[in-house]
C-alpha cells in the first residue's frame, strides 16, 4: 500500500464514518433518482380489514362536531373512535368534499383517551391528556408534536348513498398485539 505523503502512515482500508455516510447518501439520490424498482417506489400502508359497520349518515354531521362510535372491536377501550367533518380535504377523507374522516380515539404514545380534544381552529386531535402529543387529522393522523412516534390510527370509511360505514383501519391500535386480533369483535 502506498504511505500518506502527509502522515507517513499506511492508510486505513476500513471506511469512516464521513465517506460510508458521503458513499451511501450517493447510493439512495441515485437510487431516488432512477426509481429503481424495489430499491426506492411507492410505499402503500397496510390496512386491516374489519367486518364494514354503519357509523353516520352524511346528513347528520356538522363541520368540527366529532361523533364517537365504536369501532373496530366491542371492546370498551380498544374499540373507541371517533368521526370529524373538517370542512376541507384531508387525506383518507370521504365524502364529496373528502373532508370526513376517522380516527381510534387511543394516542398511539401510551393510550390515553383523545375523546374530547378536537380542536377544531387548527384541524387536530390534542393533546393528549397523559403526555401532550397531538395529531394532525388532515395528513392521515400524523404526530404534530409530543411522545407519540407513531400517526394515529385512522379509520377507513366509504360512502354509500347517504351512509358512511368503516370498514379497516390504517395503524396500529394501541393496546392490540395487532389488528388482526380480532378476538374481542
Amino acid at each position: 500500500m502506498k504511505k500518506s505523503e502527509k502522515t507517513g502512515e499506511e492508510p486505513n482500508s476500513c471506511l469512516d464514518r464521513r465517506r460510508f455516510l458521503l458513499a451511501s447518501g450517493g447510493v439512495t439520490m441515485t437510487s431516488m433518482l432512477l426509481n429503481l424498482p424495489g430499491v426506492v417506489g411507492e410505499l402503500h400502508a397496510e390496512v386491516a380489514e374489519y367486518p364494514r359497520k354503519k357509523i353516520a349518515k352524511l346528513s347528520d354531521l356538522k363541520a368540527d362536531t366529532p361523533i364517537n362510535f365504536q369501532y373496530p372491536d366491542k371492546n370498551p377501550l380498544h374499540g373507541m373512535s371517533f368521526l370529524v367533518k373538517l370542512g376541507e380535504e384531508a387525506g383518507g377523507g370521504v365524502g364529496p368534499k373528502k373532508d370526513i374522516v376517522a380516527f381510534s380515539s387511543l394516542c398511539t404514545h401510551m393510550g390515553g383517551l383523545m375523546v374530547g380534544t378536537y380542536r377544531k381552529e387548527d384541524k387536530i386531535a390534542g393533546p393528549c391528556p397523559l403526555h401532550l402529543t397531538t395529531f394532525d387529522l388532515t395528513r392521515h393522523g400524523m404526530v404534530v408534536a409530543g411522545h407519540a412516534t407513531e400517526s394515529l390510527p385512522q379509520v377507513v370509511l366509504e360512502v354509500e348513498g347517504g351512509d358512511i360505514y368503516a370498514k379497516g383501519i390504517l395503524g396500529l391500535v394501541y393496546g392490540k398485539r395487532d389488528n388482526l386480533d380480532t378476538a374481542a369483535a
